[in-house]
């Protein structure tokens, strides 16, 4: 599927992308060879495959929630630019 050169500058604008002329051409290029590809997953048959079927066994990886002490305020603001108290201290970003 070959992109168009007005579908690429659609792309970039969903993205919120700048590209110069050669950028929407590589890319127009890059992303028709990615589109190709996917056709061709597209036509694989995966009617006897279940959708939860898995190259390798999952298992849950979290550990368990143990309460462990903090550090101080003083430890946490050592390396602080600007502190207040026991807090950072930020310029305002709103007037």
């Amino acid at each position: 599927m070959k992109l168009s050169h007005d579908q690429v500058l659609h792309i970039a604008e969903l993205a919120k992308l700048e590209l110069s002329e050669a950028e929407v051409t590589l890319f127009s290029e890059q992303l028709s060879d990615m589109l190709d590809h996917f056709e061709m997953l597209n036509a694989l048959d995966t009617d006897d495959i279940p959708p939860t079927a898995q190259a390798i066994r999952q298992r849950n990886v979290m550990r368990d929630d143990v309460v462990r002490p903090s550090l101080s305020p003083d430890q946490v603001l050592a390396n602080a630019p600007k502190r207040q108290d026991d807090h950072f201290s930020v310029k305002p970003i709103l007037d």
